[in-house]
């Protein structure tokens, strides 16, 4: 019998046609935000304002159109106009220009008390979670024990000590946070690790930090990315809470928490706008915060995947 031969152009109208690579498809972040907006709108809009603070604390020397402590007696206790968009302080500064160097003073303070704090977490988590037994008993009753010290009085005592700072005030509060926050790390990955493929890696051979690295990190990442958010709005309140009462980044630094007790206070009457203007950046801006983390753990999550 003779053999039958087939022509590449049969061959080509029988092949299914190579599906086009998409942007999406290269770019898995694009259709990541595509869901956002789509699905949870409102976390999008936290995102945007997420975004535009973090710009405008990362280029406020050049956003801000006055010197941050640039003084005009001429000009002091002036209502919010063109000129001077948030109104003037009782020195003649504009209230515009601190509140964009507040912002970058609060993406320093919040993003690195926040990462800090979750680190702590994560490996205080994840440790006592997998291991468990009596390290996990003892490690417990001491977080426990810590969590039982009010937070207030933690930080106003190690501020006390050791002086007012930036630093001093991030590594305060991303121990103090982080600590309390090993809690919810440890509750995830308890569930986690009673998963088949745990002990499929575990029968297998694998090592401990290949299983923690490899299948258990992973898993609990949608509560670590919400800690870290929620994280970032505690650490700037808080700073905001030293600096109101003087215990936060010394003067002349602007701070959102001493624009608050300093002139916003002494000032109220004469010129509300003195405590409006801050108080608003830290309202709009923990809100975001929050609203964001929210969704990205809704988005994230699988088992919450679909909700509204």
């Amino acid at each position: 019998m003779a053999r039958s031969a087939t022509s590449p152009s049969a061959l080509a109208a029988v092949a299914p046609a190579a599906e086009p690579v998409t942007t999406a498809r290269r770019w898995p972040g694009i259709a990541a935000v595509r869901r956002l907006f789509r699905e949870k709108p409102l976390g999008a809009a936290g995102a945007v304002i997420c975004a535009l603070f973090l710009f405008c604390g990362v280029f406020a020397d050049v956003l801000a159109p006055y010197g941050v402590n640039e003084i005009n007696m001429l000009q002091r206790l002036q209502a919010p106009s063109w000129e001077h968009p948030f109104g003037t302080d009782n020195l003649g500064r504009d209230m515009l220009s601190r509140c964009l160097h507040g912002a970058q003073l609060s993406v320093v303070i919040g993003l690195s008390a926040a990462t800090l704090a979750t680190a702590v977490s994560v490996l205080l988590g994840i440790l006592t979670g997998y291991l468990g037994g009596k390290f996990d008993l003892v490690t417990q009753r001491f977080v426990d024990a810590w969590m039982s010290f009010p937070d207030l009085v933690i930080l106003i005592v190690v501020v006390s000590v050791l002086g007012p700072g930036s630093w001093q005030i991030v590594v305060t509060l991303g121990l103090l946070l982080g600590i309390g926050g090993s809690r919810i790390v440890r509750s995830a990955v308890v569930s986690v690790r009673e998963n088949m493929y745990v002990h499929a890696a575990q029968s297998m051979g694998a090592s401990t930090s290949r299983i923690l690295w490899r299948h258990i990190l992973p898993n609990v990442l949608p509560p670590v990315i919400v800690l870290f958010t929620t994280r970032v709005g505690t650490a700037i309140l808080a700073e905001s809470g030293l600096s109101f009462l003087g215990l936060g980044v010394p003067p002349p630094a602007p701070t959102w928490g001493g624009m608050l007790s300093g002139d916003g206070r002494t000032f109220m009457f004469q010129g509300p706008w003195l405590a409006l203007a801050p108080g608003a950046c830290l309202t709009v801006v923990v809100y975001a915060i929050n609203v964001y983390g929210d969704a990205l753990r809704d988005l994230l999550d699988p088992r919450m995947r679909g909700s509204r």
